[in-house]
Formats: structure tokens, C-alpha cells, sequence
């Protein structure tokens, strides 16, 4: 084992059992009737409960000072990784080695006695870390004063909002001096302001050599915050990588671009039209084909191939951009720089388009590809070719879209500049 290794983790596995019959109390009477019967048990065995495996055959390593991202659909094991990791559940297969005191924050108020005042529990918690009361005591300042709740800090917990809960557990977590720091995604219960100030914590810590194994949606906090990344799929783990490479392997497994049969099926069914035939549309991210699921930290390309049967004046391929409530955010044309009404001969024609980065908001929404003759007809489908598609948040967002209950649909981020000006500029400006 080499000293740099602070977990280690050999094809881990939990299993889960599914329906079964379940153990009840059982009085004296209960166990002598039970014994009288245990004979013919053999005859009315019960069928066996069904397994299911939350994690399968995991195998990774982490090193002293390493920050990793868990990174997976939900449902994927993700949650189950933490929980064994901390103690709270056992494997069924496999081994754990942890080199190093572990603090963990897997949801909210962990530890916590509700009973107890906030002040109280710093203490147990501290003391269930293994930690001294002066250490504790040490921290403590810093604790409340990180978590913002100092006024509340005498109150029983159990009087606690959910945010004031998250702040008193991520202060406590991250400000305990444990070499291990395990935390799930329980930031998104804080308001923005707070969430970036747990990830620059986070960082804060991952530069003294502590060890931080986080899970999140948050692609964007798992690129600026981790040097490595691991994603589990259905319970299995891919070998540990680089962040980035990681989410984009995360990204590319909720695509559906990997079989577009479907959509091109459609695309060649549709009813003929005199003039205009769809022929292949691609979105591409990253010089990689997607469908369904993209990011908003990368432009988004939209390849259109289509035929032009005869000559024709005022054809006009352009696309909405729809949220799921039906409503229209914006509409491009392929024509939008030229002026007049365009002629187009026969031929084969590929149009391009690309909508910026950090323009989406991490929701989802519907993009209609539409052809038209100027002032004469929609070509086929007349409601358009509809792709659906989800945003992950990888990029930038504005502060209005992070927070409550303000979420805007699109969020731009839009960089302002501010001077100072003198009075004899500033007069120039009147009108």
C-alpha cells in the first residue's frame, strides 16, 4: 500500500433485496408454535426475495490531496458509494481502506440531534469525528461564523429552516480538521450566494491536502472544483480520469445520438414536398454529435442537409427555440445577413447555425425545425421537426437564473463593464 493512498476502494459491491417476507417480533407463544412447526417449513418455503445490486465489482483509488468528482444519473449508486464510504451501510462484496479521519455531509443534518441546540451539536459531531473538545473548541468561532446562524446558534435544531440546517452541517463538515471530506449534492438546499461560497470553501480546502470525494448534477462546479472524476452507471464504475473527459463521457451517455435510426426513419418518411426534401439534421457540441442532452458551457451547432427539387424564390429554412410550456423564445432564420428574397437552384444545400454558450439555462426545452416558401407555404411537417432537448449546466449562468424563485428561461451571461467617469465626460453624454 503506498502512503499516498487515502482510499481505496477493491470490487466494492451492495445488494439490495427486493419484496421477501419481513421479520416480525415474535412473543412466547409466537416461538413454541414456530418450533412445533419447524418440520414441515421444508414444505412451504417461502420463494426467494429478489436482489438488486446498487454498486457492482467498484474498483478505484484516490490519493492524499485528490479532489474527485462522483459524477452518474440518479439512481446510479452515486449516494450508495458515500453511504458506505462513511460507514453508514455496509458492503455486501468487497473492501474499503480509508487512511485518514472521514467528515461527511450526505444530507441534510446528518448527525444532527434535533433536540439539541446548534452549538450542542457542533460538539457531537466534532466528537463523533474523533476530534478533542479543544479542538472543537478551536473551530468553533470559525464554525458559526462561516455558517451565518450565529443568532440561532442556542436554538434546538429541530427549529432549524432547511437552509440554516445545510449551513450549520457544510461549516461543521468542512471546518473539522479530518484528512477525508465526503459531500453530497446537498449545496443545491442553500441560495446562491452560499453555494458559492461552500465551493470556494471546498477548494479552500482541497489546497491544504484534504481529500474530497464530491457528488453532483452540477457539471459546472465538478469541472471548477475537481481534478479528477469517476462516473457510475447502473451501480458500475468507469475507470477515474480526468474531470473533464469524464463529463463528457457523462454528457455523451444521455445522448441518444449513438442511434439516430429512428430519427432518420422519420426524416424519410415524411410526405413529399414539389420543392424541398429534408435529407440529414445534426446537432454537434465539442465536434461531437448529440441529440437530446447537451451542455450550455459549448456553442451548439445545428447542420442542416436538405434538397432543393427547382428553382425557387423566397425558400427559408429556420428554427424556434421552445420551453416545455410551449412558449417561443427566439426564432432564426438561414437567411437572416442576406438582403431581399433569396433564389435558390437545384442542388443539394447544407445550412449552419450556432447558438453561443452560456446562453441556455439548465432546463429543458424544444427545438422545431421548420422550411418555408416566403409568403406561400410551410413545407412538411407544418408543425416542424421537433427535437427535444436538456440542458446540463457545464458553463456560465447569470446570478437572476441561480436564484429563487427567479429562473430564466435562456441565461445569458452578459458581461458588463462599469468606469468611472469625470464630470467633463459625463457632460459630453447629455443629450
Amino acid at each position: 500500500m503506498s502512503n499516498d493512498i487515502a482510499i481505496r476502494v477493491s470490487h466494492l459491491g451492495k445488494k439490495y433485496q427486493l419484496g421477501g417476507p419481513q421479520e416480525k417480533y415474535l412473543t412466547l407463544r409466537d416461538a413454541m408454535v414456530n418450533s412445533l412447526k419447524a418440520p414441515f417449513k421444508q414444505f412451504h418455503r417461502a420463494p426467494p426475495a429478489e436482489g438488486f445490486w446498487a454498486l457492482k465489482d467498484v474498483s478505484f483509488d484516490v490519493e492524499q490531496g485528490e479532489v474527485v468528482g462522483i459524477i452518474g444519473r440518479n439512481g446510479a449508486g452515486k449516494s450508495t458509494l458515500l453511504k458506505i464510504l462513511s460507514r453508514i451501510t455496509t458492503p455486501t462484496e468487497g473492501t474499503i481502506e480509508l487512511h485518514g479521519r472521514v467528515g461527511s455531509l450526505l444530507e441534510v443534518g446528518t448527525g444532527f440531534h434535533p433536540e439539541m441546540t446548534g452549538r450542542e451539536n457542533i460538539f457531537l459531531n466534532g466528537s463523533i469525528l474523533g476530534m478533542k473538545k479543544t479542538e472543537i473548541e478551536q473551530k468553533f468561532d470559525e464554525i458559526v461564523k462561516f455558517s451565518e446562524i450565529d443568532k440561532f446558534i442556542d436554538t434546538p435544531v429541530k427549529r432549524y429552516s432547511s437552509g440554516m440546517y445545510v449551513r450549520l452541517a457544510f461549516a461543521v463538515a468542512a471546518h473539522m480538521d479530518t484528512e477525508i471530506l465526503l459531500v453530497d449534492e446537498v449545496l443545491a438546499v442553500g441560495d446562491a450566494q452560499f453555494q458559492k461560497k461552500c465551493l470556494g470553501k471546498m477548494g479552500e480546502v482541497a489546497k491544504h491536502g484534504r481529500t474530497v470525494l464530491f457528488v453532483s448534477h452540477n457539471m459546472q462546479a465538478v469541472r471548477n472544483l475537481c481534478t479528477t472524476g469517476i462516473l457510475i452507471d447502473h451501480g458500475t464504475a468507469s475507470e477515474k480520469n480526468e474531470a473533464g473527459i469524464v463529463i463528457q463521457n457523462y454528457l455523451e451517455s444521455l445522448s441518444t445520438s449513438k442511434d439516430n435510426s429512428d430519427f432518420d426513419k422519420m426524416l424519410n418518411e415524411l410526405p413529399q414536398d414539389p420543392v424541398f426534401k429534408w435529407e440529414e439534421i445534426e446537432l454537434r457540441q465539442n465536434n461531437i454529435t448529440v441529440y437530446q442532452t447537451i451542455e450550455n458551457g459549448s456553442p451548439l451547432e445545428i447542420i442542416i442537409h436538405y434538397c432543393v427539387k427547382q428553382k425557387t424564390q423566397g425558400l427559408r429554412i429556420f428554427f424556434d427555440l421552445c420551453d416545455t410550456d410551449d412558449t417561443l423564445l427566439f426564432r432564426s432564420f438561414h437567411d437572416e445577413q442576406n438582403e431581399g428574397i433569396p433564389v435558390m437552384y437545384p442542388g443539394h444545400y447544407s445550412s449552419f447555425a450556432v447558438i453561443p454558450a452560456d446562453l441556455f439555462s439548465p432546463l429543458s426545452y424544444e427545438l422545431r425545425l421548420f422550411s418555408t416558401i416566403f409568403n406561400e407555404r410551410i413545407c412538411n411537417p407544418v408543425e416542424g421537426i421537433r427535437i427535444p432537448i436538456h440542458v446540463e449546466r457545464t458553463g456560465k449562468t447569470n446570478s437572476a437564473y441561480l436564484s429563487e424563485p427567479i429562473r430564466g428561461k435562456l441565461a445569458p451571461f452578459i458581461a458588463w463593464t462599469t468606469v468611472r467617469e469625470n464630470d467633463q465626460v459625463r457632460s459630453s453624454h447629455k443629450l
